[in-house]
């Protein structure tokens, strides 16, 4: 991911980590995982790569 990203994201990506799996080589960073479900939203700390959930949030257990 680089700086400025949003990337929207369902509940089948929860647990959200960054980076994601499909991501380019050159953007690796540690992995780290995001908290999208108390605000709809979070900015990894690492590349700035802002994911937004879309969708509904899953029942239950998250």
């Amino acid at each position: 991911m680089s700086d400025n990203t949003t990337v929207a994201i369902t509940a089948h990506d929860l647990p959200l980590h960054c980076p994601m799996p499909n991501a380019p080589l050159w953007s690796q960073h540690p992995r780290v995982y995001l908290d999208v479900l108390k605000t709809g939203e979070v900015t990894c700390p690492y590349c700035s790569a802002k994911y937004v959930l879309s969708g509904e949030a899953p029942k239950g257990g998250h």
